[in-house]
């Protein structure tokens, strides 16, 4: 963004309520054309809100967020293929499926963390599968690694490797883009207290003076 875009944005964010949280600042706004909920991004899992980590970083809110076209899941076995806890007994926000063998069933929270941990080696937990799977999880707002796994040998990666180091807010507002980083600041990168695989530019989410540390929306 120009710096005259990113002010405009700026303004236009600050009359904007949260249809979750109700305040003020919403700079995310429904993809789907007629729609004009908009949302805070560390708002967006309690209202079941989907951003999509490709392309241009779309995001939806509860109504109109990507479902699963899922079968009738062959076993009765309905436990969570990563965690084994329970889950529901069909595809919801919080329940999702493996395209592929349409019989794993996990948390969302629970396959984001392995996306996450897995990196390029993430793949449904019960058949193997990559391509369709990955694609799917994708659509279904999951955010994915480039990194090798986190079970590797941390010598094979380097130190500049390993660190997250860029924004993943859905609207970076900062006008030298999602890589500039700044040692304080509004555009000081803070990374995810919890999992370091995410980060954010100080103002793109609205993290006060006074916050010591900050979470993504999958921790």
């Amino acid at each position: 963004f120009l710096v005259g875009d990113t002010r405009s944005i700026i303004r236009e964010a600050a009359k904007k309520s949260c249809f979750i949280c109700y305040k003020m600042g919403a700079s995310i706004t429904c993809c789907q054309t007629g729609c004009d909920r908009t949302f805070h991004l560390p708002c967006a899992p309690d209202g079941q809100c989907v951003t999509q980590y490709f392309g241009a970083y779309r995001s939806f809110c509860w109504e109109h967020s990507p479902q699963q076209a899922l079968q009738p899941r062959p076993s009765q076995d309905n436990t969570c293929s990563i965690c084994l806890d329970t889950v529901e007994d069909k595809i919801s926000y919080k329940t999702m499926g493996c395209p592929a063998c349409q019989d794993a069933r996990f948390h969302r929270q629970c396959i984001q963390r392995l996306a996450l941990h897995a990196g390029i080696s993430f793949r449904c937990p019960c058949c193997l599968n990559q391509e369709p799977f990955m694609t799917e999880m994708l659509t279904m707002g999951i955010r994915l690694s480039k990194r090798p796994p986190s079970w590797e040998s941390d010598q094979e990666v380097g130190p500049s490797d390993q660190r997250h180091s860029h924004c993943d807010a859905t609207t970076c507002l900062c006008p030298g883009g999602r890589e500039h980083t700044e040692s304080d600041g509004p555009w000081q990168l803070w990374l995810c207290s919890s999992c370091t695989a995410e980060g954010t530019h100080r103002h793109c989410s609205s993290l006060g003076s006074s916050t010591c540390s900050w979470e993504c929306n999958t921790c």
